[in-house]
């Protein structure tokens, strides 16, 4: 059996500093096979933020990858965010969008953040057909019978909601990742977990979404997931800082938005300075 932990939305400079000692000792103390991250590591992508992020992933001792999220990129620094967006990820590059082969299983990266679009609302994921074909190359070329687990920042489709598309593009990745027999599709961005079965043109696929570690919770309190792995079956845990069954800890939809609220007293960045990012949820 393979263990993998699955966490998201660290979001230091909002982090909760107690489930992060809380998910370090329970990785210090089970060694997973692997840690995945699915983006988001700071608030505002400052320095000294991802300092604190990297230094804290770059502590963990098992094998790592790691997705960007849309807070990962500069708000307030539009020649860093076009021309050189991971600048300030310090010690753990070679980890970013990084593939992990492991003893029949593949985590393959999808990146879904874009530094700019064509829609005012910036924070939403976006699947490029060049980042689509990247990660459908590297499926490609798996050896026969390894179980593929994509990895992404957000979640690529809507789920049993009438909102607006979560992610451009997301649905045509989809059909393309059912199409090849993915096990799974791996994200973060809600702050909720979640464990849906998405129908596509090519047939069902697994959509696990992981919560935060951060403060910046929304219905569930602090948490990641647990992936066993035993041949073709894939289990999943919600694990929480609190005693709370894990199909408690599971949304049933994905929101129409997939934004978390606004932390109160948060400053807000100038409307020019930089995209508009996580409008009030009512």
């Amino acid at each position: 059996m393979m263990r993998l932990f699955h966490i998201s939305d660290l979001h230091f400079g909002l982090e909760d500093r107690a489930a992060l000692g809380w998910f370090r000792e329970c990785v210090r103390r089970e060694q997973p096979d692997a840690v995945l991250i699915t983006g988001d590591l700071t608030m505002r992508a400052r320095s000294r933020e991802f300092a604190a992020a990297c230094d804290w992933i770059g502590a963990l001792d098992v094998p790592v990858t790691v997705e960007v999220g849309n807070h990962d990129l500069p708000y307030f620094n539009p020649i860093e965010r076009f021309f050189f967006p991971y600048r300030r990820i310090r010690g753990i590059e070679a980890l970013v969008e990084r593939e992990l082969d492991l003893p029949g299983v593949a985590v393959v990266p999808l990146k879904t953040t874009a530094r700019a679009q064509w829609r005012l609302d910036w924070s939403k994921g976006w699947v490029t057909p060049k980042a689509l074909a990247k990660t459908l190359a590297a499926i490609d070329a798996l050896p026969p019978g390894t179980a593929a687990l994509v990895t992404a920042h957000h979640p690529l489709v809507e789920a049993g909601t009438k909102g607006r598309a979560l992610t451009r593009g997301g649905q045509r990745a989809l059909t393309a990742l059912a199409q090849r027999g993915v096990a799974a599709v791996l994200t973060g961005h809600v702050h909720d977990a979640f464990d849906l079965v998405a129908q596509t043109a090519a047939g069902s696929i697994r959509m696990v979404g992981a919560g935060t570690l951060s403060q910046r919770i929304r219905s569930t309190p602090p948490s990641f997931n647990e992936l066993r792995i035993t041949g073709a079956d894939i289990g999943v845990q919600v694990r929480n800082v609190e005693a709370i069954p894990t199909s408690d800890m599971q949304i049933c939809d994905i929101p129409p938005d997939a934004l978390p609220p606004r932390v109160p007293g948060e400053p807000v960045a100038p409307i020019d300075a930089v995209p508009p990012v996580d409008p009030p949820v009512h």
